[in-house]
């Protein structure tokens, strides 16, 4: 994801620039632009990582880039979490990105204020992921959802986000097969 996640990887955590934070990491270029274009447009992020050392870096990035965003992992506290969730869904919210763990909040949160949904890595269960883009997609969303996936290409991130596209598939056909037979099984017989 980032080469800063590594302990001494940077030097002064306090004097990084917005360009060595970015620029550090191919995913996080494609990602300033992508959130450049975004907020250019006037959309509004969901904005999720698998880990809660990148959403303290996409914490500082959006800092530095001076969005206007809050965050929930599994450490923020519940009075945090329900106002991070008012000041994001509040009519007229000028909350640009918010940015989560994904297996964070669990149920109960719905942003469907949003309109786009960004992945920055993917979870190996592909069920994680599923229910992270829930979020947004929830009753009460009236706008079309956009989702990115960032994956790195030839490297081990791409080999378990195909592992678990597969896995997602099998799964579809078992539960498939599984419904068709309880529809039409039984003997046949009639009467």
């Amino acid at each position: 994801d980032h080469p800063f996640l590594f302990s001494g990887a940077e030097d002064d955590p306090d004097e990084t620039s917005l360009e060595e934070l970015v620029g550090a990491s191919g995913k996080l270029r494609v990602l300033d632009r992508l959130l450049l274009k975004l907020h250019k447009g006037g959309h509004r992020v969901v904005l999720f990582s698998q880990f809660a050392k990148m959403v303290d870096l996409l914490d500082d990035y959006c800092t530095m880039r001076g969005f206007n965003f809050v965050r929930l992992t599994g450490s923020t506290n519940r009075v945090q979490r329900m106002v991070n969730l008012q000041a994001f869904n509040a009519p007229g919210s000028k909350v640009f990105v918010f940015i989560m763990t994904t297996r964070a909040g669990g149920l109960g949160i719905n942003l469907q204020t949003a309109d786009t949904c960004i992945l920055f890595d993917s979870d190996w269960n592909p069920q994680a992921d599923l229910q992270a883009m829930a979020r947004v997609h929830r009753l009460g969303q009236r706008k079309p959802v956009h989702v990115y996936r960032l994956v790195s290409g030839g490297t081990a991130e791409e080999r378990v986000l195909q592992r678990s596209q597969k896995k997602l598939y099998l799964s579809e056909v078992v539960n498939r097969n599984a419904t068709g037979q309880a529809a039409g099984g039984g003997d046949g017989g009639g009467g």
